[in-house]
């Protein structure tokens, strides 16, 4: 087992969102390769979701403060050459201990919204099993919420991620086949059963959100999944991309057919390959109903500031 260390306006007096309202809204944001839809009501409510599906791993080191990304030039690597270099490091990592049912999952995060570069830091906790969540609300109020059972829904708590990890293949090829046709990626939620998405998109959308998960896992399979990704075609590593906070780290994209208007990176750190950022930049101006949604330049990110297990809602690692 591993760890990997690896939303435009909202009014103050917004309440604090419903749990179900949170799940669908995370369905919304956190799924790999959907086109990024900011819904300025419902941002807060996206942001907080997005936090809790995290999955434990250790404290990180915080970053630097927020600042602005000076313009870098990025080298384009052989891809197949670092995620294999990926995997031999992530294969000789130490097993983390699993926690227990009731312990929670803190995580502090960074959305960065694209349409004017505001930002926003948020807190969360959710329970191992998935039971409840907390957070504060936009008063800064702290508010724990029961979360129902929904089998409707595509969320796992980090207790069935973990149980669903250990199920999958570490050889790389037969990981790649699981992925591509796991019914439970094709079908849940329900509602949204019908999107057609080819085998090699789901494979690299759910290798990747894997990644984001920052599940605890075995080494060998996180090492497949690296090896797995390298096998997708379209998949590309840009070298100096930096986050919103300045890091810089290996970016990991797929190139496809009618979305070059937009990049979306999987930003790594390039001595540890976990996950720092999941991250959109606009290539060129976006234009919705005849006007400019989004210029060129803009960014879309979540950044993750610090993540680790503690005993009771509130407490911070």
């Amino acid at each position: 087992m591993d760890d990997l260390e690896i939303l435009a306006d909202m009014r103050a007096d917004a309440p604090l969102p419903e749990p179900e309202r949170l799940r669908r809204l995370r369905r919304r944001v956190t799924r790999r390769g959907r086109k990024l839809v900011i819904m300025p009501s419902l941002l807060v409510a996206a942001v907080a979701v997005v936090a809790l599906v995290l999955v434990a791993v250790p404290a990180l080191r915080r970053p630097p403060e927020v600042r602005s990304m000076p313009a870098v030039e990025t080298i384009l690597l052989n891809s197949e050459t670092v995620l294999e270099q990926a995997a031999r490091t992530v294969e000789k990592r130490a097993p983390v201990p699993e926690p227990r049912p009731d312990q929670w999952q803190y995580t502090k995060t960074l959305n960065v919204q694209p349409a004017d570069g505001r930002t926003e830091t948020y807190e969360s906790w959710l329970r191992y099993d998935g039971k409840q969540s907390a957070g504060r609300d936009p008063e800064g109020n702290f508010h724990v919420a029961d979360v129902p059972p929904d089998p409707d829904d595509d969320d796992l708590s980090p207790q069935q991620y973990r149980e669903k990890l250990l199920k999958l293949p570490s050889d790389p090829d037969k990981l790649l086949a699981h992925v591509a046709g796991d019914r439970h990626w094709i079908d849940y939620p329900k509602e949204e059963s019908k999107r057609v998405e080819d085998a090699d998109s789901r494979a690299y959308r759910i290798l990747s959100l894997y990644l984001t998960q920052q599940a605890v896992m075995p080494p060998k399979l996180e090492a497949a999944i690296f090896r797995a990704l390298a096998k997708i075609p379209g998949v590309q590593i840009e070298q100096n991309v930096k986050d919103a906070t300045g890091r810089t780290g290996l970016g990991l994209f797929r190139s496809t057919a009618g979305e070059e208007g937009q990049r979306r990176y999987l930003i790594l750190d390039p001595r540890t390959y976990r996950a720092m950022a999941d991250q959109s930049i606009w290539l060129r101006d976006e234009v919705i109903d005849g006007e400019v949604a989004f210029r060129k330049g803009a960014v879309f990110a979540d950044v993750w500031l610090a993540a680790g297990i503690v005993d009771r809602p509130g407490e911070v690692p």
